[in-house]
């Protein structure tokens, strides 16, 4: 069978401290019940710089810079033992909060966005330095005075850097609740991170933004108006920044598990021939910023949950050289299933691989949900990888795939450290993709599973769970196509043979 490839990927981490402050749901409601908390006094001495956000290991780990194992080598806590990072990746880059700002100026197509005028200046000067987007000009800025009337008597929502008022974004409605400007804020974030993960994405070797034919785009936030409150598209949206004038589009939404399920439709419809090339891409959250900020503060850390993260994934026709996704083992979490771990585990993970005739040790490594453990610990919810990966060992037990006193090494061997920021769809497989990649085409291993997981009860519309899984593996060569033409001549040819046989 001629499977897909993943042809590129890239990945893009934003630092946001400031809107983290402003926008981060727990920071926001804290702030409407309680203004005056010792949390939101403390929260400003608990944020980190950009050179303490870049050193971070999790983070040089997601743009490529370390293999995730590698962060078993860094002394723990991370955040105070991590060695010098780089702003740039193999996969992509760490952007500063006022050059994103730039960036979120650059993807707004309606006038929403004001940056004050000295700002504007500073930024232009910043971007202007950027590889990808040295060309673009944000123009001259607005007073001050204008900003601030603006979000006192229009209800605009301010913009900050360094705890200064710079700009705001405007409400794109009179009375629409979906077109406020808090709203209309967490969309062009998540336009605009998307932006940067797929120019990072295009930048890289042999891919051209003309050649894209389909954009799937699967972050959390939903835009839309009052008519059609998530009515998209975050995909052309972003498409359109980024020069894929070729491109149509559409978003896909499953909470955590988004991603992977759009991976799979974007496999699904190169395979079919429908489309050559297909990008997958993801925005950042706002609303997750400082989303288990209280815990970390209680306990005397950074507030870690300051990144926005992002990527972007290629899927392309079969070329003989990048790794393929193995279509036909493909998990899922039916709805009959039940939402037990075990029992989403074993639809996810074992029902794919027993189908295929496959063990659990012979997928080389499993991405599952990869969150940073320092930030989801301090919270209560532990080492959300480990967890899963002593699940599938356990499994593995089980079934006689490995013996009981092989499950520690399993989960070293088999698994990684968490190294995603908690944006929700952001950690849920997907980060490992750029990783799993090069280590196929380098030999070091054979396949890697992604696993997407998803909590649909949060919506309050049912209480199932979700998930679904896919396998890559190293490309065995690309499979000869026959095309209609050549089945119809073999066809009539064989049947002319047999018609001959019947005369004689």
């Amino acid at each position: 069978m001629n499977f897909p490839v993943i042809r590129g990927a890239a990945y893009a981490l934003v630092h946001a401290p400031n809107l983290l402050l402003y926008q981060g749901s727990t920071q926001t409601q804290e702030r409407a019940k309680n203004p005056d908390s010792e949390y939101l006094q403390q929260l400003p001495g608990a944020l980190r710089s950009f050179a303490e956000a870049v050193n971070y290991g999790p983070n040089q780990a997601y743009i490529g810079n370390i293999y995730p194992d590698k962060l078993r080598d860094i002394e723990k806590p991370w955040y105070q033992n991590s060695p010098s990072g780089q702003v740039q990746g193999k996969f992509g880059e760490i952007m500063e909060e006022d050059l994103f700002y730039a960036l979120l100026k650059l993807s707004d197509a309606f006038d929403l966005v004001l940056l004050e005028r000295d700002f504007a200046l500073a930024v232009q000067e910043k971007i202007a330095k950027h590889p990808l987007f040295s060309d673009k000009v944000l123009g001259s800025g607005e007073d001050l005075e204008e900003i601030q009337r603006r979000i006192q008597d229009f209800g605009a929502q301010g913009i900050y850097f360094q705890e200064q008022l710079v700009g705001c974004v405007k409400r794109a409605h009179d009375t629409d609740v979906n077109l406020q400007a808090h709203v209309m804020l967490e969309n062009l974030v998540t336009k605009a991170s998307g932006v940067l993960a797929l120019n990072n994405l295009l930048a890289q070797d042999g891919i051209q933004a003309q050649d894209i034919e389909y954009i799937i785009e699967c972050s959390e936030e939903a835009c839309g108006d009052i008519n059609q409150r998530g009515g998209g598209n975050f995909a052309k949206a972003i498409g359109e920044i980024c020069g894929c004038t070729n491109a149509t589009g559409s978003d896909v939404r499953g909470f955590c598990a988004a991603p992977a399920h759009a991976l799979v439709q974007a496999a699904a419809l190169v395979q079919a021939g429908i489309y050559k090339n297909v990008v997958v891409v993801a925005g950042g959250a706002t609303a997750k910023l400082g989303m288990n900020g209280k815990d970390h503060v209680a306990k005397g850390m950074p507030v870690l949950e300051d990144m926005l993260g992002t990527f972007a994934v290629l899927i392309s026709e079969n070329d003989g050289i990048n790794p393929v996704i193995r279509t036909d083992i493909v998990g899922r979490h039916n709805i009959g299933r039940g939402s037990a771990p075990q029992a989403v585990i074993q639809a996810l993970v074992t029902d794919p691989l027993d189908q295929n005739g496959l063990k659990i040790t012979e997928i080389d490594k499993y991405s599952v949900e990869m969150q940073t453990a320092e930030i989801t610990a301090p919270a209560g919810a532990g080492d959300v990888p480990t967890a899963n990966y002593k699940m599938i060992a356990a499994l593995g037990v089980k079934r006689g795939d490995l013996e009981r006193k092989e499950l520690p090494a399993f989960v070293e061997k088999h698994g990684m450290p968490g190294f995603a920021p908690t944006q929700g769809h952001i950690p849920s497989g997907v980060p490992f993709i750029g990783h799993a990649r090069e280590e196929i085409l380098a030999g070091g291993i054979q396949r890697a599973m992604i696993i997407g997981k998803g909590s649909l009860f949060l919506g309050r519309m049912t209480n199932l769970f979700d998930g679904i899984s896919f396998v890559l593996e190293a490309n065995s060569g690309k499979e000869a196509s026959v095309d209609g033409d050549t089945v119809k001549q073999v066809v009539a040819q064989a049947m002319r043979q047999v018609a001959q046989q019947l005369l004689d």
